[in-house]
């Protein structure tokens, strides 16, 4: 069945036998490389989406892959009853690599941001003094950080939010970019952390001004409060740092740490952490944090396992080994560049906005319109792919291993999709 599998056959299954969970873009894809997928009929497009940025160095990246099969045929899973030989060089690995004290891994984001909540919420019993189950967590209006019971308990988004309830409570929502807002909330002593995107990027790429992450940060340092950094789509280079709270610096080498960084109390990761070829999360901290976690009280059957430990490091290898913090940056100017300049040609576009190679388009229409999907099915039949979100604005994040000149052929792409559109 799989041979001759149409895209069509292919939909009509996922519609029969599949939960209704997702509405994708109407493309069936077999194959990846680097910034290419196809379709099962053989058509070849330019990815612009990264699988939400989890495959920033690249579909089916050799290096990873490799990884991948080598501990594939040694050992794949033990659990963590007992102790293996990959994730003790792996934790040393990724803590010296992100310069922090200690690391839980964790398998996919939402677990790693429960995870933080979780280790949060201790800390705040055990080393703050905060009556126990009186701690609160400050997140922001607009947040995505996945979809687990307790995370939509603090989500805006009434479709991942909606008859799930009864809610988790302990969250109180402040506006995103707002740092009044955040410095009135802190006021309260039972706050325990501030859970934080640096950029949204469910919301539509949303950047806020410039000195809030740090500012924020030190706010909480004031009071206190645990500065917990969601970096789960913005982290791994994909915003033309190592991370986002690294702020626009040009550090050539391993977090030399320079003035534009904000050092998170929490710092958490997936997807590009393992390039999209295996499910590995994580959270960072130092010991005065992470010690309050003991055996027992909380972990996976999975997370650490050697699998997902090789690949992860082979994952951020790549990061270094082949400049993608500075081609991110650089691909990413010009990106916003040339789009600033094409909008003011048409009506149909209002904004570009980004950092590095994480950038959004507002489409000038109600976000209950169907014209950014409509759109987004014509840059499909061009050879682009890329998803609407919130409704009128179209998310544009293709894999860091992009060149210059892939760059300007996906931006022609774009434009004269625009434009034909523009005259139907």
């Amino acid at each position: 069945m799989i041979d001759t599998l149409t895209s069509e056959k292919a939909i009509k299954l996922e519609d029969k036998h599949g939960a209704h969970n997702y509405h994708p873009l109407p493309v069936v894809l077999a194959r990846g490389e680097g910034v290419y997928v196809w379709d099962v009929e053989g058509k070849k497009y330019y990815d612009f989406l990264s699988s939400y940025s989890a495959v920033n160095q690249g579909h089916c990246h050799p290096k990873i892959v490799n990884a991948l099969k080598s501990q594939a045929e040694t050992l794949t899973l033990t659990s963590r009853a007992f102790y293996n030989d990959v994730l003790g060089p792996y934790e040393k690995y990724i803590t010296e690599y992100f310069k922090f004290d200690k690391v839980l891994p964790m398998n996919t984001g939402a677990e790693a941001v429960e995870t933080a909540i979780k280790i949060c919420r201790k800390w705040a019993y055990e080393k703050k003094g905060i009556a126990e189950n009186e701690a609160k967590i400050i997140v922001c209006d607009g947040n995505f950080h996945g979809r687990t019971t307790t995370i939509i308990s603090f989500s805006n988004d009434p479709d991942a939010r909606k008859n799930f309830g009864p809610y988790t409570p302990g969250f109180i929502k402040i506006p995103y970019n707002d740092l009044d807002a955040l410095a009135k909330a802190l006021k309260d002593d039972n706050i325990a952390g501030f859970l934080v995107e640096p950029i949204q990027g469910e919301a539509g790429v949303f950047v806020p001004d410039d000195g809030y992450i740090k500012k924020a940060a030190s706010l909480c340092k004031e009071a206190n409060v645990l500065f917990m950094a969601d970096e789960i789509q913005t982290g791994i280079a994909r915003t033309g740092g190592l991370l986002r709270v690294c702020g626009d610096c040009s550090c050539e080498s391993k977090c030399e740490q320079q003035a534009t960084y904000t050092r998170p109390d929490m710092l958490i990761l997936g997807k590009a952490i393992s390039g999209g070829v295996f499910p590995v999360s994580a959270v960072l901290a130092d010991d005065s944090i992470m010690e309050v976690i003991r055996p027992g009280q909380h972990g996976s059957t999975f997370g650490g396992n050697p699998l997902g430990a090789k690949v992860a490091m082979a994952a951020l290898d790549v990061i270094y080994d082949e400049n993608l913090i500075q081609n991110a940056r650089k691909l990413g100017n010009i990106f916003r560049e040339r789009m600033g300049a094409f909008i003011k040609t048409t009506d149909l576009v209002d904004k570009v906005r980004g950092k590095g190679l994480l950038n959004a388009i507002l489409i000038n229409d109600s976000p209950d319109s169907s014209t950014a999907w409509d759109l987004c099915v014509a840059l499909k039949e061009n050879g682009l792919l890329a998803k609407p979100t919130h409704g009128n604005i179209i998310r544009f994040a293709p894999p860091l291993v992009m060149t210059e000149e892939q760059l300007h052929e996906c931006c022609d792409i774009i434009e004269k999709t625009i434009n034909d559109f523009q005259k139907k």
